[in-house]
């Protein structure tokens, strides 16, 4: 199963519906964490599983979701809630008593994906202001048979190998 996972487009229009047109036929499920700053019902973010960030003023979007994607447990959310500028040890905790594997988030604006005692944390980014990169980046996660494909892509829609990992789950 691959999910399309972004964060942190801040007002972007255009770019959110090229990058759906251009992984329609790859992904079965597409989550957007948080700072879209977009209306729940804009056609930009129809089909995104989406999370309220500290931008988005619509409280349509939930703060949190927990999600079931190919029988792992994946923890969604913005990230602010849990101080993740500072430090992932609340959201370690939150993921854990949800049970996830995977906890994804945003917020930090800082493209990554790293394992932390047997929990798989990503943030995909910012699609509009990276931060300790130039690129502006989201995620293709791909699971199979517990094991987690993390692939980032960039703007243009080209592979950055150096984020990018496998990991069992």
């Amino acid at each position: 199963m691959k999910v399309l996972i972004i964060s942190d487009s801040h007002c972007l229009t255009n770019e959110l519906v090229d990058i759906k047109k251009r992984h329609k036929d790859d992904v079965e499920f597409m989550i957007h964490l948080g700072d879209s700053e977009l209306s729940s019902q804009s056609e930009e973010m129809s089909g995104f599983s989406a999370v309220r960030g500290n931008c988005d003023f619509d409280t349509n979007y939930p703060n949190d979701m927990v999600v079931l994607l190919n029988g792992v447990k994946v923890y969604l959310t913005h990230g602010h809630l849990y101080n993740v500028k500072m430090t992932l040890m609340n959201l370690k905790y939150r993921a854990q008593e949800s049970g996830a594997s995977i906890a994804c988030f945003g917020h930090s604006h800082i493209a990554g994906a790293e394992m932390i005692d047997d929990i798989l944390f990503i943030n995909p980014g910012s699609f509009r202001l990276p931060r300790m990169r130039k690129e502006k980046t989201y995620v293709i996660l791909e699971i199979v048979d517990k094991h987690a494909n993390v692939v980032f892509y960039d703007s243009e829609g080209n592979v950055v190998e150096e984020l990018s990992t496998k990991e069992h789950i």
